[in-house]
C-alpha cells in the first residue's frame, strides 16, 4: 500500500515533524505500506518554494504585525472565493500538479499535514477528478481557513471544539472527525518524574524553533543574570545564537545547536523543570506529554499567536511576555504546590477530550483501506 504525505516546504517545522511521525509509525507497524513524504511547494517549483520560503521568514522577523493582519484576513476565516482572486490564475497550475502528482504516486491514501495540498485536494476531489481518500492531520491548536474541510474524507482534530466546528458548521459526520491532538512522537508520551534534591537548582529549557527565533537574548536581559537556574539553550540553525551564549562563558547557560534525535531530544524534556519556547503546535504538544511546566516569551505572528489566545484560555501556558521580569514568576510556578497542582489537573482535562491518537486512528484506516483494496482486486 502507498501512503503519500503532503507537507508545503521543505524547510523544518511542525508540518514536517508530524508527517515524519506518521510515517515513522507505519513503517514500524506495517511491511506492506511504503510511504513518501513530498513537499508539495518544491515538487511544483524548488525556485518558488525556495523564494516563498525566503520571503516568509523576512516577513515574520520584519514586519511582524503586517504578517499577522494578511494571516488572519486570508487563512485565520474562511477563504471564500472572492479572497483566492489574487491566487485564481495560479490554482490551475496548482491543481495540474497534483494531478500529474497522484499519478506518478498512485497512492492508496493521502494525508495532508498542511492546509495548501489540502485547499487543492479539496477543489479536485469536488469535481471527482481524485477518488483517493484523504486524511487532514492539523498541526495547530485552531483549523485555519485555507484547510480544505467538505471534500476531505477524514480529519485528525486538535480538541473537541475543532470538531464541534467541523461537525456543525461544515456538516462533516461526526465518524468522520476524530479527536487526537497535534501528534507527537510515542516516545514523547510519557514523563519520567525525578526526586529534587536540597541543592536542587532549576532546569529551564529555553527553545527558539529550528530557526532559533524566539527573543531568546531579550529572555536572558530580563532574567537579570540569574543564577537560580541551570539554562539548555536550544538555538536551532541559528548559529550566531549559539555563538554569542559561547561568548558569555556562563557555566550554567549551556547553548546546543540543532538536534535531529528524538532521542536526544526527549532526554533533555526529561531533565528539564520548565520549558520556555514559542507557541508551536508541536512543540507546545510535546511538552504537554511531558507534563512540564510551559511558559512562553514571544511568539510569532499569525499561526502562533492563535495558538497562544487557545492555549491561555485554557490555562495551559504562561504568558510572560508582557513582563518586565521573569525570574519571580517562573520561580513561583515551579515551587508553589497549589499552583502546579492546577496546572497538570488542566493539562489532564485537555488530554482527556484526546478519542484516540493519530497514529491508531491512521492505522484503522490504512487496515480498512487494505482490505478495501483486495475486495475491488477479486
Amino acid at each position: 500500500m502507498r501512503v503519500l504525505v503532503l507537507p508545503l516546504f521543505q524547510m523544518s517545522s511542525g508540518h514536517h515533524k508530524v508527517a515524519d511521525v506518521l510515517i515513522d509509525s507505519l513503517q514500524r507497524q506495517f511491511s506492506f505500506v511504503n510511504c513518501r513524504k513530498v513537499d508539495f511547494l518544491s515538487y511544483c517549483n524548488e525556485y518558488i518554494e525556495k523564494l516563498v520560503s525566503e520571503v516568509y521568514l523576512r516577513w515574520i522577523r520584519s514586519h511582524p504585525s503586517s504578517y499577522h493582519h494578511i494571516y488572519k484576513m486570508l487563512m485565520y476565516r474562511d477563504v471564500q472565493r472572492s479572497e483566492w482572486i489574487h491566487l485564481e490564475p495560479w490554482l490551475p497550475y496548482f491543481e495540474h500538479k497534483m494531478k500529474r502528482m497522484l499519478e506518478k504516486e498512485e497512492p492508496h491514501l493521502i494525508v495532508c499535514t498542511h492546509s495548501f495540498p489540502s485547499r487543492i485536494l479539496q477543489r479536485l476531489k469536488r469535481r471527482r477528478l481524485v477518488d483517493v481518500p484523504v486524511i487532514n492531520v492539523y498541526t495547530d491548536f485552531f483549523m485555519n481557513g485555507v484547510w480544505g474541510k467538505k471534500g476531505i474524507d477524514y480529519h485528525f482534530v486538535p480538541h473537541q471544539e475543532a470538531k464541534q466546528e467541523l461537525i456543525l458548521k461544515y456538516g462533516i459526520a461526526k465518524d468522520r472527525v476524530i479527536v487526537t491532538g497535534i501528534p507527537v512522537h510515542e516516545t514523547f508520551m510519557a514523563r519520567k518524574y525525578g526526586q529534587r534534591g536540597t541543592s536542587y537548582r532549576p532546569h529551564l529549557l529555553v527553545a527558539g524553533g529550528n530557526q532559533g527565533l524566539g527573543n531568546i537574548l531579550d529572555f536572558f536581559r530580563k532574567m537579570k543574570g540569574s543564577h537560580r537556574f541551570r539554562y539548555s539553550v536550544l538555538c536551532g540553525n541559528n548559529k550566531a545564537l549559539y555563538e554569542e551564549i559561547l561568548r558569555w562563558k556562563q557555566p550554567h547557560i549551556r547553548p546546543l545547536p540543532y538536534i535531529s534525535s528524538i532521542e536526544d531530544m526527549n532526554r533533555l524534556y526529561e531533565e528539564a523543570d520548565a520549558v520556555i519556547t514559542k507557541p508551536g503546535g508541536v512543540t507546545v504538544s510535546e511538552v504537554l506529554h511531558k507534563r512540564i511546566p510551559l511558559f512562553t516569551i514571544g511568539y510569532l505572528p499569525g499561526q502562533e499567536q492563535i495558538n497562544l489566545r487557545y492555549l491561555e484560555a485554557k490555562g495551559l501556558i504562561y504568558n510572560l511576555s508582557r513582563m518586565d521580569h521573569y525570574e519571580q514568576k517562573i520561580w513561583h510556578v515551579l515551587n508553589d504546590e497549589m499552583e502546579q497542582s492546577r496546572f497538570y489537573k488542566r493539562i489532564a482535562e485537555y488530554f482527556s477530550q484526546i478519542e484516540q491518537t493519530a497514529q491508531d486512528s491512521l492505522k484503522k484506516l490504512v487496515l480498512m483501506q487494505e482490505k478495501n483494496e483486495k475486495a475491488l482486486s477479486k
